[in-house]
Formats: C-alpha cells, structure tokens, sequence
C-alpha cells in the first residue's frame, strides 16, 4: 500500500509540475506577446543572433515545442525564411535549460542566511503562490492577472516537484528501483530512456525535472554516468514532438525545420556520447567523476553546457543542415498555389496572439491589393474588353473568395487567444475588413459582366461618357489604393484622407447619374450603353463606400467615441464640423469635380 500511496503522489506531483510550466509560461508569453512579435521578426540571416532569439524566446514560452510551432507558422505566413528558422530551432534547444536551472533552486539550503532563506523554494513558493492569488482575486486588470498566473505557475511548478520527491523517498531501496538504477548503467538504456518518457510526457522539461527531483533523493545513487545519456534522450525524445508539428497540414520549409531539428539533435547526441565514451575510457576526469552522485544542480548544469556545445558545434554546419533538410523533403513539382500570400493563416500561430494579428494584418492587406488590383481591371474591362482578363478576374475572385472563408474561421479561433484590448480591437477591425475587401473583389467580377453585355449588345459608350468614366475610374483607383496602403501600414493621417475623397466620388456619381439621365431622355445614347453606365456607376459607389468603412474601422481603433458610433463620427466631419476634413475634400472637388464640370 505504501508503494502505491508514494506512485499515486509521484503521478500527482507530475501532474501539478506539468500545470505548473503550462500556467508560468502562458503567463510569460501573455505578457512579453508584443515584444515576442518584434523579436522574432526581426531574425536576419545572422545565425549567430537567429540562435540567440530561439534561446531568449524558448525561455520566456518555456517550451522549445512551443517555440517551434511559432517557427513553423511564421514560415507558412511568410515572416521567416528556412535558414533564419534553423538557427531559431538551435537556439530552442539552449532556451529549454531555463526551466532546469529554475528546478535547481529547490537545493538551495538557508543555513541561516536571509537572503538564501528568500529564494529557498520552501519559502519563495508559497510567497509566490499567496502574491498571485492576491493579484487575480482583487486586482481586476487583464496585467494583473497575468503576472498572477506567472506567480501561481511558479508556486504550483515547486509543489509539484515536493510532492514528486515524497512520492520518490519511500521507493529508493525497492527491488525495483535498484533494478532501474541497474539499466541505467546501461548508456544506450539511458538514451532510450530519457526518449520515450519525453515522448510520453510531451515534455523535455518535465523529464528533466524528474530526473532532478529523483536525483535530489538522499540514497537515489544516480551517477553522473547514468544522468547524461538520459539528459541526451530527452533531447531526442522532443524531436517526436517536433515531427509532428511539422508534418501536419505544413509547408515543405515547415517540414524541412523539422528535418533540421531531429538532425541537430541526432547529430549532438551521437557526437557527445561518442566523446563522453572515449573520454571515460582514457580516464580523462578519473573514475570518481562518473560513478558520484548527482543532485538537481550538476543536471541543470550539464542539460545547459550539453546543449550550449552542441550549438556551437553545429552553427557552422547551418547550411548543410538545411541542403540535407531539402535533400529529404523534396520540392513537389506539382503547380504552386496562384496566390501564396493567401495562405498564411495558421492556426498554430494562436501561440502567440500579437504575432498572429501582426500576420493576419498584412495577410488581409494582400487580399486588399488582390481586390484591388481585380478591381482596375474590371474598370478597363469596359473601356476594352479581354476574355483573357476576364479569366483571370474570376479565378482571382474564387481566391478572394476561399480566403474570406479561412479568414472567418481563423479569426473565430484567434479571438479565444487575444490577450490585449489593443489586438482585440485589431481583431474587430480585421473581422470587418475582411468582408469588405471581399465585396470590392465582388464588384469586379459585376464589372466584367457589364462589359460582357456591352460585347453582347455590340454596344458602346459616347466619347463624353468615355471621358467621364476616365474621371472617375482615377478617382476611384486612387480610393483604393489609399485605402489597402493604410491598412496594410497602420497610418491613420492616411486614413483620414479616404473620406473626404469618398464625399467628392459621391458627388461625382451624382452628376454622372443626372448627366446620363439627360442623353437617354435626348436619345445621345442607346438604352443598352445607358444601363451599363448607370450600373457601373453604382459599382463605383460601393466601391468607394467599402473603402469608408475600412477608413472608419481603422481610426476607432484609437478613438473609443468613433468605436462606439461609426455614424455619428461621420455625420459630425460631413457637417463640416472638422476643418482638416473640409480642406482636404475641398481638394479633392478641385481636382476631381472642377475638371468633370470642364467636360460638360
């Protein structure tokens, strides 16, 4: 019975230990989410510093699975290319040891320092825990809580390991755990060890922090000897892990990554257990040095210098690391994707939040151009008909088309993420852009067809309806192309120019309607010619309306009072109540409707 009492205390302690890093690391990642964005965006093709902010990150998610998975979503969106994934991928594997060298704190002895008292984890634990309880049951902010979930996790993380030590005590000196110390003499036994408890876990620093809670045991017997190859099979044992995220639904780059993480880790474990073999055969530190027992300290330490020395080792190697990636993962020679940019919404990106908006927005800014683009060619669709154009407007309206749907769900699901009230709102903002941007692209598929009928009817417009069109297809092109610029950089002066040039195309389209009304009624043009401009009118409208609500939804993410009311913001600019909006719509009319009242 005690031999199941101290199982079921050993299972449980793992089990608050793995809650424990999940709760500390969401909550470390929650509060550097912006910074985490900025930093790995900013990865050049240096691997040197590419090795360094795989480190920084892989310690601050506390996962190097993690940290891969943001790897492999920042390939499919583009961010990254393969050879700055590698060298974040050698720096995963040193950033993990943070979460060892944490586990070694719990050795810290007081001996009646105050200081060393402090950080003793018998006493840094429960303080922990107490200050994060405080923070998420009476300060009611998104920060606070956050740092109460880091806190918590910290707390839980140094219970769970207690509650694994008792569990452990009571088993030292069975039969059993005498014929386990026995196999680990055994290194390759070790290796296949440490490889398939981390493949089971799903955590290389939990198999590390069982090691060092055994380990740390009075009378365990766990040698140097025994602890290295087990240190090296859960580095292997992560690769599983790192497989699989790479295999599912991912690029041939994505998948590469992982070719590369499961060579850099085969290829420092078969070269370290090589030279720790040769160097216990020739005695180098004496035979003492093997055979004494370790605590949870001498691990963190040879966890950090293994896997620091390994990717000094291999950074040099990057390169070919990468051509053998290629070798394996070959490209496929079937036709690439019409629109690549399109397809960067992954959804393993929700590990980071502020990097998936950041993503989404220029993935949203290339569906904008792509609508717009579609959009200009409709235009010239009417004043020179090509079925060969046409072609091309419906095949990449189908693609505007499949990514609305993407973008619907991802963004559903990115919603449950969001962490700040910023790209919460950026997420709002995104939501309703989308849908417009999909109606522009809509709009030129409507003007393909009205050209289509043109052809029909052997139809053309009068020469005074040809210069007025030219007007304002300008003023529209220039509408949209203000419109997607803003977005696609955030600038909200930009932004604030698209009304005021919206106001004058309505003007415009005002004048245009009531001019062709005019030659209908005079019989200046045929009734066929006649509904096709009016319609191409209205598409005009619309167009420039979508462009509005972009404008719109853009600058309330920074003003609560336009978020809160989009229709009360712009009746108060059309009232002229904002002399920056009627100067430049002033400017607009100079250039735009002073020249259409010229052509009459």
């Amino acid at each position: 019975m005690e031999i199941l009492s101290a199982i079921v205390q050993l299972l449980g302690g793992l089990a608050l230990f793995l809650y424990g890093i999940e709760l500390m690391g969401a909550g470390l990642k929650n509060s550097s989410g912006a910074a985490l964005k900025r930093v790995l965006e900013k990865v050049t093709g240096n691997v040197v510093m590419g090795v360094l902010t795989g480190a920084l990150v892989t310690a601050v998610i506390q996962s190097s699975t993690a940290t891969i998975v943001l790897t492999v979503a920042l390939i499919g969106a583009g961010v990254l290319n393969l050879r700055q994934a590698v060298s974040i991928v050698m720096g995963a594997n040193i950033g993990t040891t943070v979460t060892a060298q944490i586990i070694r704190l719990g050795s810290i002895q007081s001996d009646g320092s105050w200081l060393l008292w402090l950080f003793d984890t018998d006493t840094l634990a429960p303080i922990a825990l107490i200050i994060g309880i405080v923070l998420l049951m009476f300060i009611k902010s998104k920060r606070s809580n956050t740092i109460g979930d880091i806190c918590i996790g910290f707390g839980i993380l140094f219970v769970g390991l207690n509650l694994m030590t008792s569990g452990v005590e009571p088993l030292v000196g069975t039969d059993a755990f005498i014929a386990f110390v026995r196999f680990l003499n055994n290194p390759l036994f070790g290796i296949h060890f440490g490889l398939v408890l981390t493949v089971i876990v799903q955590s290389s620093s939990a198999t590390v922090g069982m090691l060092q809670t055994v380990a740390s045991v009075p009378g365990a017997g766990i040698t140097f000897a025994m602890a290295y190859p087990v240190i090296m099979g859960i580095n292997l044992g992560t690769c599983v892990t790192t497989a699989m995220v790479c295999s599912i639904g991912s690029s041939k780059d994505a998948k590469r990554t992982g070719v590369v993480h499961i060579a850099f880790n085969t290829i420092g474990t078969i070269l370290f257990l090589i030279l720790m073999t040769v160097l216990r055969k020739l005695a180098v530190f004496g035979e003492g040095f093997w055979v004494r027992s370790v605590d949870s300290g001498n691990i963190a330490n040879f966890q950090t210098i293994f896997n620091l020395a390994t990717a000094v080792v291999l950074i040099p190697f990057a390169d070919q690391l990468v051509k053998l990636s290629m070798v394996i993962v070959k490209d496929d020679k079937q036709k690439q994707l019409r629109h690549p940019e399109l397809h960067t919404l992954d959804e393993k990106l929700y590990n980071s939040p502020a990097l998936a908006v950041s993503v989404a927005i220029k993935a949203v800014a290339d569906v904008g151009t792509l609508a717009k683009t579609n959009f200009e060619k409709g235009c010239r669709m009417l004043e020179k008909y090509d079925p060969a154009v046409a072609s091309e407007i419906d095949v990449d309206e189908d693609c505007i088309d499949e990514f609305t749907d993407r973008a619907d769900r991802f963004f559903i699901g990115l919603s449950k993420a969001v962490e700040t009230e910023w790209d919460d709102r950026q997420l709002d903002m995104l939501m309703q852009t989308v849908p417009n941007f999909e109606r522009i692209g809509d709009y030129a598929t409507n003007l393909v067809e009205l050209s289509q009928r043109l052809v029909a009817d052997n139809a053309t417009f009068s020469d005074m309806a040809q210069r007025e069109l030219k007007l304002i297809f300008d003023a529209v092109n220039e509408i949209l192309t203000i419109t997607v610029d803003a977005f696609a950089k955030g600038d909200n002066e930009a932004a604030k120019r698209i009304e005021p040039l919206e106001e004058t195309i309505d003007d415009m389209v005002m004048i245009l309607r009531d001019r062709h009304t005019k030659r209908l009624k005079s019989g200046a043009c045929s009734v066929g010619s006649g509904l096709v401009f009016m319609e191409t009118l209205t598409y005009l409208e619309r167009a420039s309306d979508q462009c509005s609500s972009i404008a719109v939804m853009m600058l309330a993410r920074n003003n609560e009072n336009i978020l809160q009311n989009h229709y009360d913001y712009l009746r108060e600019i059309h009232a002229g109540n904002d002399a920056a909006y009627s100067a430049e719509k002033e400017r607009r009319r100079e250039q735009y409707i002073k020249p259409l009242k010229e052509t009459n």
